[in-house]
């Protein structure tokens, strides 16, 4: 099972020394990758559901993994994830692609479609088509990926156009859909290379999984995708027996949260020493290569 860390653009870890030290950390310990996560802006006052204080930095995920992909040659870079809707899909195709591009294709695309109103109050984006645009967009970062000059979507659309460069990875990186609703099923059975189930049990995976394999016989599954891959990052720290208890329910990667508190504010001084501590041990106990 592949082992991923979770958090490397944010609150402790949020300053450029901090983030090329633990990701060089995590590559040179075994790990698979490292993932960001994102909130364009936070609720200030914090109220639910908003999960972090006002003054948590997040370090824009594609700059942060742009300058890790410098830092790193193996590590996977994925983003855990992008509230797609918020963004506009044309000009996040570009940077994505950029990106893969610049770390030799090594991108990992986590998406969501968000949860917080004040979000999408702050982009102009309405709360209530934040599914419907979740789909619109990603099939037009597909298609402008693949190099269609034609795209008419509900939000999107464009008649003879075409953007370089293209992803390395052919149709361009692995997706991952974020969440546990049934249209994150739905979305994840026929638009997605995996889904990500952050904060999570054992419970709550095996029925997410039995939840998938039901809307796989609903809808259909493109062959082009793959077989659904399955990425988790426990709400329960992270130890052999829970690695094993996952890996019998199917899951094929762990993406590890080391401490959910750290996850909020600003950067810290001791969290990169705390964190490659943390790693390194977790990588000796599950003896990773």
């Amino acid at each position: 099972m592949k082992l991923g860390l979770f958090g490397i653009n944010m609150g402790g870890l949020a300053d450029p020394d901090s983030m090329a030290q633990v990701a060089v950390a995590a590559e040179e310990a075994g790990y698979e990758s490292v993932w960001t996560g994102e909130h364009l802006v936070t609720a200030s006052p914090r109220t639910p559901p908003s999960p972090v204080t006002p003054d948590t930095h997040f370090v824009d995920q594609i700059a942060s993994l742009s300058f890790l992909a410098a830092h790193t040659t193996t590590l996977r870079l994925g983003t855990g994830i992008v509230i797609l809707p918020q963004r506009t899909p044309v000009v996040l195709a570009k940077e994505l692609a950029s990106l893969d591009v610049l770390s030799g294709g090594r991108l990992e695309f986590g998406i969501g479609v968000g949860y917080v109103p004040v979000e999408f109050e702050a982009v102009s984006v309405p709360f209530g088509e934040r599914g419907a645009r979740t789909d619109d967009h990603l099939d037009a970062m597909r298609a402008l990926w693949r190099g269609d000059l034609e795209f008419e979507g509900r939000f999107t659309s464009w008649h003879g156009a075409e953007a370089h460069p293209r992803p390395v990875q052919p149709g361009g990186p692995p997706v991952h859909v974020g969440g546990g609703s049934t249209a994150t099923w739905r979305r994840a059975v026929t638009k997605g290379n995996g889904w990500y189930g952050f904060a999570v049990t054992p419970d709550f995976v095996s029925k997410a999984l039995a939840a998938l394999a039901e809307a796989a016989e609903t809808h259909d599954r493109p062959a082009g995708l793959g077989d659904l891959q399955i990425s988790v990052s426990p709400a329960a720290p992270v130890d052999r027996d829970l690695c094993c208890r996952y890996e019998d329910l199917g899951v094929d990667r762990i993406i590890v949260v080391q401490d959910f508190r750290a996850m909020s504010g600003g950067p810290d001084p001791e969290a990169a020493d705390r964190a490659v501590a943390r790693l390194e041990a977790l990588a000796a106990e599950l003896d990773l290569p």
